[in-house]
């Protein structure tokens, strides 16, 4: 597929847009429940998206994506994620995965389980965070693997908040090779079947009330030496390239939510009638909409700027936590003055409020707290203040 002139992103925007809107917000609450019947509606709007020709767009198009890149993708990934099931239904949710194995992936993993991330026969996630370890200190990582007598390794561990590992074929998973807990060398990623001997998921821990987050744990389970994802103990490069690329990716997802629930904001001023008329004719109401856009048009061009250079390889820290932040906080803002506007109809059922509530309040702690992105941008910013611009460096390739 070659690169989309405007006009066919717009387009293809629109396409997108509508079949979030039409086919997947009717089914949020069964999905969001999980199950047999949830499986179902996943693999009937997979076809559909197929059907539509919307599958995979940001996947390489060798591997049967529709080969668009992460520029023209960025403008696509706000109205797909304008549902926490969008990225899924329309088959750009292993885009992580893919990026990451397509680069440092071993010649048989790029084989074999690239094409079928691809057409959506194998799912995958992502396992960092350990009990009791803050998420922000990957040095203290003790979950360790070592060496087969003939050859591979033995992982054992445990790892919690690990999205969709209850649905997950393969997970990618940081583990100690080297050293001891708090050695920030000895860092690797093996990418680890679970359906391996050992694997177990521990329980479920739901996030205020909703499903897919999981702990598991590890006992001496056997990976093939093939399944080591980049370096031996080169975990962290590798991590901080998926991380740029995954934060801004959920921050324009983010937008899209928050998008969603503004447009639910104004719809309910215009439409809900009092005493005195429209909820549109009360200024309180009114400030809600400004500070509500406000928000969402503040955070709109961070993210799209971090895009930009995650996109061209650059060097994106700064602009990466900037928009992370911002999204984040828009979207809890931009929810919470909605149900404010819709009163005791925002906290209940009938409205998709309380979801993209919950997202905006979460997404300020998972992917990185605010104040880690606060202090790290805070720091780099001050390292170069003493510097004139003229001599700072230009931003570094990842």
């Amino acid at each position: 597929m070659t690169e989309p002139t405007t006009s066919d992103v717009e387009q293809l925007r629109e396409r997108v847009a509508r079949f979030v809107r039409e086919r997947v917000f009717p089914y949020e609450t069964l999905l969001d429940a999980g199950g047999p019947e949830a499986a179902r509606i996943r693999a009937e709007l997979r076809e559909r998206a197929r059907e539509a020709g919307l599958w995979a767009l940001p996947l390489p198009a060798e591997l049967g994506g529709g080969g668009l890149s992460l520029t023209a993708y960025a403008a696509l990934a706000e109205a797909e994620g304008a549902s926490d099931h969008g990225p899924v239904a329309l088959g750009s949710a292993p885009l992580l995965d893919v990026t990451m194995l397509a680069r440092h992936g071993s010649p048989r993993v790029r084989a074999d389980v690239l094409p079928l991330l691809v057409s959506g026969g194998l799912r995958t996630c992502y396992a960092m965070t350990e009990p009791d370890t803050p998420g922000t200190e990957p040095a203290l990582t003790a979950t360790r693997a070592e060496r087969r007598p003939g050859g591979g390794w033995r992982v054992s561990g445990r790892k919690w908040f690990v999205s969709n590992a209850r649905e997950a074929d393969l997970m990618t998973v940081l583990v100690r090779t080297d050293g001891a807990p708090g050695d920030r060398e000895g860092l690797s990623l093996l990418l680890v079947p679970t359906a391996a001997p050992g694997f177990t998921v521990v329980r479920e821990l739901p996030v205020f009330g909703a499903t897919g987050q999981y702990e598991i744990a590890l006992d001496e389970v056997p990976v093939d030496e093939d399944h080591l994802v980049g370096p031996q103990g080169g975990a962290l490069a590798v991590a901080g390239e998926r991380l740029q690329l995954g934060r801004t990716l959920r921050a324009l997802r983010w937008l899209g939510q928050a998008q969603r629930a503004f447009d639910l904001l104004c719809a309910r001023a215009v439409e809900r009638r009092g005493a005195r008329g429209p909820l549109a004719g009360h200024q309180l109401v009114q400030r809600h909409v400004f500070e509500a856009l406000l928000a969402l048009r503040s955070a709109r061009p961070l993210v799209h700027e971090a895009m930009a250079l995650v996109a061209g390889g650059r060097d994106a820290h700064v602009e990466v936590g900037l928009a992370k932040t911002a999204a984040a906080r828009a979207l809890q803002d931009v929810a919470d003055r909605a149900v404010q506007v819709f009163g005791a109809a925002g906290l209940g059922p009938d409205t998709p409020l309380p979801a993209l509530l919950r997202t905006g309040r979460t997404a300020r702690v998972l992917d990185g707290p605010d104040e880690m992105h606060i202090t790290s941008v805070a720091r780099r910013v001050l390292r170069d203040a003493g510097t004139p611009t003229a001599l700072r460096p230009l931003p570094r390739a990842t």
